[in-house]
């Protein structure tokens, strides 16, 4: 049986996050949300995911304020991180990717099903890698 994959959400809209939430544990995924860019540093280290959803747009500290945190930790810098946001232009696109992240996504362009099948594909290679 294969080891549970844990997913974090910091995404600080609660519709958002609970419609991502819901096709994400259906799927068999375990889910936790933090709704502000502080909450989502505390949980990353806290929780240790597999893979982190991550908005742009967030209180207190913005996405890219996150990602560059998130990197400087020896804790969380190898957590795979996804840009999940509403904002598509190519310069917030090439600075995210720039800062680690592993895909940029656009919320118009991505159904909860898209980021539920995308779980499995950027935690692959962090399963398959020596520990």
């Amino acid at each position: 049986m294969e080891d549970d994959v844990k997913v974090l959400l910091i995404e600080d809209d609660e519709a958002a996050s609970e419609m991502y939430r819901l096709r994400l544990a259906a799927d068999g995924y375990s889910v936790v949300i933090a709704r502000d860019g502080e909450e989502g540093l505390v949980m990353a280290e806290k929780e240790q995911p597999d893979l982190i959803y991550l908005d742009l747009r967030l209180p207190k500290l913005d996405g890219f304020q996150v990602l560059e945190r998130l990197r400087e930790v020896p804790e969380t810098r190898a957590i795979p991180v996804v840009i999940l946001t509403n904002y598509g232009e190519p310069e917030l696109r090439e600075r995210g990717l720039k800062l680690g992240a592993l895909e940029f996504l656009v919320k118009a362009d991505t159904t909860p099903a898209n980021l539920s099948q995308g779980v499995e594909r950027w935690t692959e290679s962090s399963r398959l890698s020596p520990s």
